[in-house]
């Protein structure tokens, strides 16, 4: 006799998939087809929680009975309550709208659900890794077959894990001693950066036990990008106080403008230290792709390791980052550790796929395939128009901004990130950081356009991230008009007039 439990086995219904299937897609193909002008719609919390609880089932006993309806609505409150990417007046973050056809893929990567950090559990995924890392390092320009790639979640661990190899190629014993270099009397480990780097590498640098105060400071120039010249005596003065650099870490495409570091200069800098060149480029690192950007990371050949998010500027779904190294031995050398159950004692050519042995994560979504798929399908210049298109929009803005009379911009756009203030005469220096915060918050909560914004040399900015193609100049004009108006009320209520 076969037991059966009939309400379990109508769950996995592959019918009921279908029709589940059939609802999502009908409501995202409404979503995407609106271009209306909407930013964020900020709920109150526990107003969300009580529409959220109003949704769950009260049935604890029994498998509760399917409702469409409230499948329905579950997906209607998720897509209506968060940043609304696909919309004109987004401009307020890194992430973006993704190519509707990547969204496809990661749906099946859902449902086939193939853990790839071994080649056994997820094969066309390691595969596609290897054929994305050969794809792309054409335009890195590393010797081919010499290299490594590998993928994982978030650029945030993309550095910590580049910046362990890093450290363990300069201080040999440290993964098995566990000590920072000062106890046995030799130098202490420093890493050095500008002063606008990512806040997830001084996070590594207290994850890895080499602390913020050991985050060596290199000088800026006016386009917030590190100075060169001055960066070889920042590193001088660090060792002549006991410190080692062993890795120097520079940005292309800085969070908070967008800058992009001399790596070419910057490599030279690094060899001469001794230090190893890591490039923060989870921004940036796309512009490579395009033949009329890709001058901006001159020298990336000379990196040690790069950063590069896919969730930002190649448009597909988050997290999708790829680490790459400019020798393929360096990627093993962030963790060494052995593990019976998943590290093969007699490696053979499915071993070789493997990416287990050089990432933190054991378990990791197969996030290289909606990638893959649309360069597959599409290729190169998908990417490449979809980002010159923005890079110009950028260049628009800064324009139609520097036009006007009542409105600062301090500093040139180098990609798709732009940072004005709203300023007209006769507002004081110390109401100026005020002011911006102010009108952000109220374009914010009028939900037609969602900002974000950045503290410039202590003094908040306006910060617009142009991601979507759909948006225009005559949509930037519109945030403009409105960021005037909001401005304006607000410093007539504030003298009282």
């Amino acid at each position: 006799m076969t037991l059966r439990n009939e309400p379990l086995t109508a769950v996995f219904d592959p019918r009921l998939f279908r029709e589940n299937s059939q609802t999502a897609v009908a409501q995202l193909e409404s979503h995407l087809a609106d271009l209306s002008i909407r930013g964020l719609e900020l709920t109150d919390p526990l107003v969300l929680s009580e529409a959220a609880r109003a949704l769950m089932t009260t049935e604890h006993q029994s498998i509760a009975r399917f409702d469409e309806k409230k499948l329905a609505a579950i997906i209607e409150l998720y897509v209506r309550t968060g940043i609304q990417v696909h919309s004109p007046g987004y401009m307020g973050r890194q992430f973006s709208g993704t190519v509707p056809l990547a969204g496809v893929i990661d749906f099946v990567g859902s449902v086939v659900n193939q853990p790839s950090s071994f080649y056994e559990a997820g094969q066309l995924p390691s595969v596609a890794e290897r054929i994305m890392a050969d794809e792309l390092n054409r335009f890195i320009g590393w010797e081919p077959g010499r290299f490594a790639m590998v993928t994982t979640s978030g650029g945030s661990l993309a550095n910590l894990t580049a910046l362990l190899a890093a450290r363990n190629r300069a201080f040999p014993g440290i993964w098995a001693r566990g000590e920072t270099g000062g106890e046995t009397g030799g130098p202490r480990p420093a890493i050095a950066v500008s002063e606008d780097v990512h806040y997830s590498v001084t996070r590594a640098a207290g994850v890895l036990g080499v602390g913020e105060a050991r985050i060596v400071r290199l000088p800026v120039n006016r386009r917030r990008q590190i100075r060169a010249d001055r960066a070889r005596e920042a590193i001088a003065a660090a060792e002549a106080r006991g410190l080692k650099v062993f890795c120097v870490v520079a940005s292309a495409g800085t969070t908070p403008v967008g800058a992009f570091d001399p790596v070419d200069e910057l490599a030279d800098v690094a060899a001469e230290a001794g230090a190893w060149l890591h490039v923060d480029g989870a921004h940036g690192a796309s512009l490579l792709v395009s033949d009329r950007l890709r001058r901006k990371l001159r020298g990336i050949d000379k990196a040690d390791s790069l950063t590069w998010d896919a969730h930002k500027m190649m448009f597909v779904p988050a997290p999708c980052t790829l680490l790459f190294y400019r020798h393929a031995h360096e990627a093993i050398g962030a963790f060494r550790q052995r593990a019976s159950y998943v590290f093969d004692e007699e490696p053979d050519a499915y071993h070789d796929f493997d990416g287990g042995d050089k990432n933190l994560e054991c378990t990791k979504r197969p996030m290289i395939m909606p990638l893959w798929t649309l360069w597959a399908m599409y290729g190169r210049a998908l990417f490449a128009e979809k980002i010159e298109y923005l890079c110009h929009l950028t260049e628009e803005a800064h324009r139609i901004v520097a036009a006007e009379p009542d409105f600062e911009t301090p500093h040139s756009p180098e990609a798709n990130i732009l940072c004005f203030r709203y300023r007209p005469g006769g507002v004081e220096d110390e109401h100026v950081h005020h002011l911006q915060l102010q009108i952000r918050n109220q374009v914010r909560g009028g939900g037609r356009f969602f900002i974000s914004k950045v503290d410039l040399d202590g003094v908040a900015a306006l910060r617009v991230v142009f991601m979507n193609h759909q948006t225009t100049g005559e949509h930037f004009r519109m945030l403009v008009d409105e960021i005037r108006r909001i401005g304006a009320h607000l410093l007539t209520k504030r003298s009282g007039r």
